[in-house]
């Protein structure tokens, strides 16, 4: 497999790790269209082709909040029972279809609850749904681990009652936390209580930073909060001069502090210029542990083959760099060391073999 004439069908095939996904932004757009008439929720369009071109188009607009807007409609269908069961064992199996052994998938709990779900009740919900998933996947030859990280949205006041669900679930398949949303003009910092009780419990937790704000969200998220991961975090170049690694930047190379990089989301927002230009490859060549990820599938139109299929034909990615990210993330995945160990050992490293 080269870098310049790539079997795409191949690529697929290769072992992968999302450490960065939305829940609520990876819908399949036909599930979309079912579960609107179900509720008597109107869609841009009915037609699934149509719908998924839709929300492509609304997200690149190269703003982080009307990109963010274009969860009305997947948020609309995720108000009950059946909604979240069928998105969460759908999800699973389309992670396996795409050749992920292991996710992480995020989702705010209080945005699902204008029906007559508590956060609880929807947490609940979410993980039978995944098992469930997991269950087939496993069943049709392509096992995934997915694990769950719940998240706060910054711009509201129940981040504290997330962080609460994630410490109540953590041995329920609860992993880790993250806060998300509108990141400029909302610091983690604002959450600063919330982290230090995830802290004192024992549960890790990453954070949205340095995307639609710079250098000091990044700063902020880590040496403040005590982030283990930083979510995006494209603007840690900012502290980069000529090669020369400011002090910040050197601090997240240097303590190994994974970067869940998202480039086709990044162009939307306007966090990068193109897959060519963008800092993922300029960070993994300083050696910064970057990792590649989704984001948000409908949204991006994306998959983790096609993220990794656009860094390979348009920044000259190899195989070697591919195996790279994947091992960069089981590393920093939010699981014991010695699951992590063993997708790595037995998984991963014998299926790029294989394709090398």
């Amino acid at each position: 497999m080269s870098s310049t004439r790539i079997d795409i069908d191949a690529l697929r095939r290769l072992p992968k790790a999302v450490l960065h996904d939305h829940l609520d932004g990876g819908l399949r757009p036909a599930t979309v269209v079912e579960l609107a008439e179900a509720v008597g929720h109107t869609l841009p369009t009915t037609d699934p082709d149509e719908l998924a071109a839709w929300y492509f188009d609304a997200a690149n607009s190269g703003d982080l909040v009307r990109y963010i807007a274009t969860f009305e409609h997947t948020l609309a269908v995720l108000q009950n029972r059946e909604g979240l069961l069928r998105a969460a064992e759908e999800y699973v199996l389309d992670l396996a279809a795409d050749g992920v052994v292991y996710g992480e998938v995020r989702y705010a709990p209080e945005l699902n609850t204008d029906g007559d779900l508590t956060m609880s009740e929807v947490v609940e919900t979410v993980q039978e749904g995944l098992a469930a998933g997991m269950a087939k996947a496993a069943a049709a030859g392509t096992p995934v681990q997915v694990r769950t990280l719940l998240c706060g949205m910054r711009m509201f006041d129940r981040v504290g009652e997330a962080a609460d669900l994630a410490v109540a679930f953590r041995d329920a398949g609860v992993v880790g936390f993250d806060i998300a949303g509108a990141e400029d003009g909302f610091p983690p910092a604002d959450h600063l209580a919330a982290f230090e009780h995830l802290r004192r419990e024992s549960v890790p937790f990453t954070i949205h930073a340095g995307e639609a704000h710079g250098l000091p969200s990044i700063h902020q998220a880590l040496q403040v909060c005590g982030a283990q991961r930083i979510g995006h975090g494209v603007r840690i170049t900012e502290d980069i001069v000529d090669g020369k690694l400011g002090r910040l930047a050197g601090w997240v190379r240097d303590r190994r502090i994974a970067l869940e990089m998202c480039p086709t989301s990044n162009l939307q927002t306007g966090a990068a210029t193109s897959i060519a230009e963008h800092p993922i490859t300029a960070l993994k060549d300083l050696g910064f542990r970057v990792t590649l990820n989704t984001d948000n599938r409908l949204v991006s139109g994306t998959t983790m083959t096609r993220e990794m299929s656009l860094l390979v034909e348009e920044a000259g990615w190899t195989v070697e760099d591919l195996r790279t990210v994947t091992v960069n993330a089981l590393k920093s995945a939010f699981i014991p060391y010695d699951e992590r160990k063993a997708l790595i050992e037995d998984v991963v490293l014998p299926g790029y073999a294989s394709a090398l």
